[in-house]
């Protein structure tokens, strides 16, 4: 080989090398916008504060933030092809003396059990996403959160091809480990929602003889692939072209895709507030837990999940809650899932408690806690949760 043809062999690994680094970067800063349901914008505030300030005010956050604490009893339930499915329960706080099986020295029988209310987790995010309404339910209702699988501390997939209705079975699994007796009460968050709707199309039995109640917060029965993510149709056109090069790099390249994540985490924080909240006044520390949650979730399987949603199609099951308390309820700045969604689950379910919360973004349970929890106080109520929280005076959107 000639000096000039070594040259240009290097100078043509460089380039190839340069090449990558900026489809990493790019990637990297995809996953932060798809991980948000979004395919572009940035935040325009990260461009006038100076990158040191971000990263030492980023770093206090995560030091001094409460978010996502909370812990109940461990446990693992078992997926039909073998993959691990963490969660956590905690259990009604009963005073010694009301407890059952003993009453003057002699043993009484035993209680019905008590209605346990399961929640689902969307897309990217883990149990921790309801950090607020554990709190405000904490000792009053015996509860259940689970990470789906290949988020949070579940297992990742054990190659079994990835479907809405795979993760229907794995709410599934969860149940029979973690609650396999008495009512339940199902509440799902984006993903988490899709997944009770697959649970109801396999499980219709499972539905009818124990579920009382069912809240659909911010979710979808299917058309997601209509939706435009708040983009214009020609930035959505656009949008459309350069994902599925992205997804294929997360996929084929994801140690390069995460370390460019990590190089732009400052832009992608900025794009992970726009569409998670609707105002741009959310209290930091919450914005940057909601950030927390996203970036925890490994690129590759950013990019698995989201190729499912398109084929999501469960507008049918909903009619196995017809007869039960269900709230339906969402922000009416949602630009992941448009409150639309939210209204045709409500069509289908006539009876249904419908709340649009105005000004509210995809992460109504972070941005508006309060109301939340007592929508979710007032379900429990009609479903017969005896101990759970007493609604506040949350305003009526």
């Amino acid at each position: 080989m000639s000096e000039g043809d070594s040259t240009g062999t290097v100078a043509g690994t460089a380039a190839a090398g340069a090449a990558w680094r900026r489809g990493a970067g790019f990637a990297g800063a995809a996953v932060g916008v798809v991980a948000a349901g979004a395919a572009v914008g940035v935040a325009v505030e990260r461009l006038t504060v100076g990158r040191g300030m971000r990263r030492k005010a980023r770093l206090a956050l995560d030091s001094s933030g409460p978010y996502g604490t909370l812990r109940g009893t461990p446990g693992t339930a078992v997926a039909a092809d073998g993959t691990e499915l963490y969660y956590e329960v905690d259990e009604v706080a009963e005073p010694e003396a009301e407890r059952p099986g003993r009453r003057f020295g002699r043993r009484t029988a035993a209680a019905a059990p008590p209605v346990t209310v399961v929640f689902s987790h969307g897309y990217c995010l883990s149990q921790d996403s309801w950090h607020f309404q554990r709190a405000a339910l904490r000792g009053k209702v015996r509860m259940v959160f689970w990470d789906q699988r290949s988020h949070g501390r579940s297992e990742r997939g054990r190659g079994t091809p990835l479907s809405v209705d795979l993760l229907g079975h794995d709410l599934k699994a969860v149940i029979d480990a973690a609650a396999p007796e008495g009512p339940l009460v199902l509440v799902g968050h984006s993903m988490g929602g899709m997944t009770t709707m697959a649970l109801a199309a396999h499980h219709p039995g499972l539905i009818a003889e124990r579920v009382v109640g069912a809240a659909f917060v911010n979710t979808s029965s299917g058309r997601m692939s209509e939706v435009t993510y708040g983009l214009p149709a020609a930035g959505w056109s656009v949008a459309r072209r350069i994902l599925p090069g992205a997804f294929k790099l997360m996929t084929t390249q994801t140690e390069l895709v995460e370390k460019g994540r990590r190089a732009t985490s400052e832009i992608i924080g900025g794009v992970i507030k726009r569409y998670s909240f609707g105002a741009g006044d959310v209290d930091p520390a919450v914005a940057r837990f909601a950030e927390r949650l996203i970036e925890a979730t490994p690129v590759d399987v950013v990019a698995e999940f989201y190729a499912v949603f398109a084929g999501h199609d469960k507008l049918a099951a909903l009619s196995a809650f017809d007869h039960l308390p269900v709230l339906v309820l969402a922000g009416d700045k949602d630009m992941v899932i448009p409150h639309t969604h939210s209204e045709v689950i409500a069509e289908a379910l006539p009876d249904a408690d419908l709340v649009l919360v105005p000004g509210a973004g995809h992460m109504v349970m972070m941005e508006h806690p309060g109301l939340v929890d007592d929508h979710l106080a007032e379900l429990l109520a009609e479903a017969g949760a005896v101990g759970a929280a007493t609604p506040r005076t949350a305003p009526a959107p």
